[in-house]
């Protein structure tokens, strides 16, 4: 896969209080991802975080109402696995420290050239794939980012209702949900039968493996992990 069709799948949050750098960058760079939204401060900044949950968050440090070390830490403690990429003109060893001691992934000094930036944001990109795909049982993986189930790698053609089914399962407490809690996540507006909802799970399974998907006899169904659970 190449770097830009790792980096279309990508949502980026740039936090710069220069307006100018920051339409700068997003002319630069911001039509390889899937979004690229700006703030311009600390605060709208860590708003637009919550809100857009982003895969990058790239923020400059000296900004009004909170900076980018402060933003940075904030992000990290809601969600460590967070990249977060500083630019900053300062350069000095206590700013670096800070930076590191919040989690920053990488430090650009301002001026900097955007395709470097971009070079180490593909890096970022494999590093967040590899992330992203939870193991199941063998030879099953799921990638959160994608919604998508891959037996050796390969992808299973499943439909979004399916799709979301494994989703449901993966997230759900160990990895378990009751035959009303389906019925509701999936068809929320519907009336299900008990007879429907088989149908659906055969179908899944048919697709991908019996042995993926655990039925609880008349309680719910399993998502089987790779220590089975």
């Amino acid at each position: 896969m190449s770097c830009s069709d790792r980096l279309v799948k990508l949502r980026v949050l740039l936090v710069e209080d220069e307006a100018t750098l920051a339409k700068l960058l997003k002319e630069a760079i911001g039509d390889y991802f899937a979004e690229f939204t700006i703030a311009y401060d600390g605060i709208e900044g860590l708003e637009a975080y919550r809100r857009l949950k982003p895969d990058i968050v790239i923020t400059d440090i000296t900004m009004p109402r909170m900076d980018g070390l402060q933003l940075a830490s904030a992000v990290k403690s809601e969600d460590p696995d967070t990249p977060v990429v500083i630019l900053s003109a300062y350069s000095d060893k206590q700013k670096l420290l800070g930076a590191i001691d919040v989690g920053v992934v990488k430090y650009f000094i301002k001026p900097f050239d955007p395709e470097e930036l971009l070079a180490y944001l593909c890096e970022l990109a494999e590093r967040i794939k590899k992330q992203n795909r939870i193991k199941l049982i063998e030879p099953f993986e799921y990638d959160l980012q994608s919604e998508q189930l891959f037996k050796k790698g390969v992808l299973v053609h499943l439909s979004k209702r399916e799709s979301r089914f494994i989703a449901q399962l993966l997230h759900s407490p160990n990895h378990y949900l009751s035959n009303e809690a389906i019925k509701a996540a999936l068809w929320p507006d519907e009336e299900v039968s008990d007879d429907r909802l088989r149908t659906f799970i055969k179908r899944v399974r048919q697709k991908s493996d019996r042995k993926l998907i655990e039925n609880i006899s008349g309680q719910g169904y399993l998502l089987v992990g790779r220590n089975g659970k």
